[in-house]
């Protein structure tokens, strides 16, 4: 046995791969079964304490299988490695327990599983109690809902005020997995008072991971206790001194606007959405943008429209980037929703002034954000109020905003159609072909190839060769790399046709 806990954990996957399915138990007398059982046997019985570690995670593989007798004698070994003086043993083994217990009759559970598993929960070790939580939810699915409320929901009450935070972090992170096991009506009375220490803990690392589990949890609930004992508590979080706390709680707080009703989330949730939108760290208002919709589904978009939408247009210009991106990401929805007035009023001005962004990222989402906007509203509507600010943006004095400006166009032109191409887009493309940068001209290039198969072949021959043509013999040889490869693609289109 190799004393790296490391190549220990490789070797025991193997043994759980190949050396137990090769040997079924059936297949031997009672003196092979016990050289089945031998290595699980051997290595609890190591010097080192390394070997011990591996043999915990051998039990629930040699278990089933095993006759009676040798049954009675493992989870013996087992109980002696849940008290073992090394700390690393008995992590091993309380990891490993809830795969051990599943395995186990249920005349033993109550018995010899719950004893090994009062022994961890009662260690002197953080590290070893906060394994045993994650035993509290693999046992009570194994338990009778009476037994899990006499033996399990007390173990998780008094984690939920453990004195190390790092356990209490674990409750928080699993509590909703843990109510699941309880039942509804103990998660009600016992975890709910539990819960709300949680939101409340001294500990930002506790508060991150309860604030994370809010909506699952009130999901369990009914909107009246939701209401009394957890909303306010998001109140406290939403204006919690920790920006990591807040960012989780944004991240999932839409999603209360289904469980506590239309009324409720008027009158309760909304100022706090309206405080995490003004929030000074951008990923906090960055979650919460990203979720709109599930408030929407809940007020409608007339409420939403008034009391969020001025938040929104001012978040269309915040200082960070991703920010932008969010809110770029989210116009065709709302766009769709807004309706065609509203939106023209409101937010039509901004999806141009992105086109002008410092930033790549924010440039590229809004030539597709236009894309989307005219197949929302219709190539009519995009005629009047789309077309004719983009294309005046090509004369911009900075080559990558008139970039910007090309690939609008590719993405617009299967929108638009044939008719509107010919006649709007392609003469400002094959103009932008005499442009002094380079990186514009081989960007044209790639447009006109774009174009081919949206316009008539008679435009392709009168209008996009001869351009391309001339483009081909260009001093630089990315534009006639790419000139080339337009030309190649007219050429297979009419070899097709």
């Amino acid at each position: 046995m190799v004393e790296n806990l490391v190549i220990n954990a490789m070797q025991l996957c193997s043994s759980r791969d190949i050396y137990f399915p090769c040997f079924p138990w059936a297949a031997y007398s009672m003196s092979g079964c016990y050289s089945r059982v031998r290595p699980c046997d051997r290595l609890a019985a190591g010097e080192w304490f390394t070997a011990r570690v591996s043999s915990c995670g051998l039990f629930h593989i040699a278990y089933p299988s095993a006759p009676e007798a040798l049954k009675t004698e493992l989870r013996t070994i087992y109980s002696q490695l849940c008290q073992d003086d090394m700390p690393m043993v008995r992590r091993a083994a309380a990891t490993n327990l809830g795969k051990f217990a599943a395995t186990v009759e249920a005349a033993h559970m109550k018995t010899d599983i719950m004893s090994m598993f009062e022994d961890l929960t009662q260690d002197d070790q953080d590290s070893v109690r906060l394994l045993a939580v994650d035993g509290c939810a693999a046992l009570g699915k194994l338990l009778e809902p009476q037994d899990c409320v006499a033996h399990i929901l007390p173990v998780i009450v008094n984690f939920s005020q453990d004195k190390s935070w790092r356990v209490r972090y674990m409750v928080a992170n699993q509590l909703y997995e843990l109510c699941e096991a309880i039942g509804p009506e103990s998660t009600r009375i016992d975890l709910v008072p539990a819960y709300v220490r949680l939101l409340r803990d001294n500990e930002a690392e506790v508060r991150i991971a309860a604030a994370g589990k809010v909506t699952k949890f009130c999901r369990i609930l009914s909107p009246e206790l939701a209401i009394q004992h957890i909303l306010p508590c998001v109140k406290e979080l939403s204006s919690d001194s920790s920006q990591h706390v807040r960012s989780a709680l944004a991240s999932v707080i839409m999603g209360m606007a289904p469980v506590l009703g239309k009324d409720a989330t008027i009158e309760q949730l909304l100022p706090i959405f309206l405080s995490l939108l003004k929030d000074e760290f951008p990923d906090v208002r960055l979650n919460i943008i990203s979720k709109l919709d599930q408030v929407n589904q809940v007020i409608g978009i007339d409420l939403l429209s008034q009391s969020l939408l001025p938040a929104i247009v001012e978040l269309a210009e915040d200082r960070h980037w991703r920010v932008r991106l969010a809110i770029i990401e989210y116009i065709p929805l709302l766009a769709s929703q807004l309706g065609v007035g509203f939106f023209d009023d409101k937010l039509g001005a901004l999806c141009m002034q992105w086109l002008n962004d410092k930033v790549y990222s924010i440039r590229d989402a809004a030539a597709n954000n236009v894309k989307r906007l005219a197949e929302e509203f219709g190539p009519e509507w995009a005629m009047q109020h789309i077309i004719p600010q983009v294309l005046d943006m090509i004369s911009n004095p900075h080559y990558l905003y008139r970039m910007t400006i090309l690939h609008s166009i590719s993405l617009l032109a299967p929108v638009m159609g044939s008719e509107i191409t010919c006649s709007k887009l392609l003469p400002v493309v094959v103009t932008a072909s005499k442009d002094r940068v380079p990186n514009i001209k081989f960007n044209v290039a790639k447009v006109l190839q774009s174009l081919i198969p949206i316009v008539d072949q008679s435009v392709v021959e009168q209008t996009i060769r001869p351009c391309l043509v001339e483009l081909s013999e260009d001093p630089d040889v990315d534009v006639r790399f790419f000139a080339s490869q337009a030309l190649q693609a007219i050429d297979q289109v009419m070899m097709s046709s």
